[in-house]
């Protein structure tokens, strides 16, 4: 790649955002076939009902086993998510999900073919790690040249980007586009800080209507595990807050907060797979499926596992009650 200095932030979201940066991002679900194997045909149908509301994807997130999955699994999904995507006319955010930058930057500089967006990375791991380290690590990634999104996920890290890291590494990089929190902390967003423009996005579930700009908070989108389930409604809280609709926006709010709330609690207890994969794939289930769908197989988890048929039933219970249970699913 060219010196990243050598073109300006606005220049970057020209080139790869003519239309705008989309306010509303998705860590797709990674579907299984029985034999553990990926899903091509399940995946695609899943982003193609996504594509109509969202027109962001980091693949592979969190949600999306990203952790798990080893790296071959990883270039065929992002082999099968590089050719729907560039179909479809979205945007991809390849997430390089690594706590060691050597490793990074080594999956980084792979040759690749195929269109996309840019690269997603989060600090090294380390409870201890002083914010220099931090800093350098992320520098020696940037200095590479490729658009970059940053990744706060202390979950994973044990450590958090400072507001003055974030913004020092803004300053210093043009390449640095958007920057996604999941901490739930939300110390860089509220520190009032500068930012250069870099987009921020949230990534922790709850209280929609009170995080965008256009609402009064500090972020500009989200990129939200829930987009899985509820692109539609979360677009419309967006578009609700923007044109000034904020009691609409927050009633809505409201209902998705409730749901989310109740099936994340239902999984929180299970031994394999993470509670953002797991509450979107159960509900994924019914959107999938339709209101039958406690009679369908329940979703196959990377580890190997099903969902168990308990929490598929009391999911479904939840999406009725908050309205939000299709009448069809997307695969009928």
């Amino acid at each position: 790649m060219s010196n990243p200095s050598s073109i300006t932030r606005a220049g970057w979201n020209t080139r790869l955002f003519p239309s705008g940066i989309p306010p509303l991002w998705c860590p797709l679900l990674t579907h299984y076939r029985d034999d553990g194997s990926l899903d091509h045909a399940r995946i695609t149908a899943h982003l193609r009902h996504l594509a109509s509301h969202v027109k962001g994807f980091l693949i592979p997130g969190s949600t999306g086993d990203g952790w798990e999955m080893s790296d071959a699994e990883i270039r065929e999904l992002l082999g099968l998510a590089q050719v729907q995507t560039a179909k479809l006319g979205l945007h991809l955010l390849i997430g390089v999900l690594k706590t060691d930058a050597a490793e990074a930057k080594r999956i980084i500089q792979e040759p690749r073919q195929g269109s996309f967006t840019g690269f997603t990375v989060c600090p090294p791991n380390g409870k201890d790690l002083p914010q220099e380290t931090i800093y350098n690590a992320l520098a020696d990634i940037l200095k590479l040249g490729f658009p970059t999104a940053l990744y706060q996920l202390p979950q994973i890290t044990q450590n958090e980007m400072s507001p003055e890291t974030v913004a020092e590494l803004a300053a210093r990089f043009p390449n640095f586009i958007l920057f996604k929190d999941t901490s739930g902390a939300d110390r860089v967003a509220d520190s009032g800080l500068d930012f250069g423009e870099v987009f921020l996005v949230r990534g922790a579930e709850g209280d929609y209507a009170r995080w965008l700009k256009a609402g009064g908070g500090p972020y500009d989108g989200f990129l939200l595990s829930t987009a899985n389930c509820f692109g539609r409604e979360l677009s419309q809280v967006i578009e609700l807050l923007m044109s000034g609709r904020r009691d609409e926006a927050q009633r809505l709010s409201d209902r998705l907060a409730a749901v989310v709330k109740e099936v994340f609690a239902l999984v929180a207890g299970l031994p394999d797979g993470n509670a953002f994969a797991n509450a979107n794939k159960a509900m994924d289930h019914f959107f999938a499926h339709g209101p039958e769908a406690a009679s369908v197989n329940p979703p196959r988890l990377h580890a190997g596992s099903r969902l168990p048929i308990e929490v598929i039933r009391q999911a479904g219970a939840a999406l009725e009650r908050c309205g939000f249970l299709p009448q069809r699913g997307y695969l009928d």
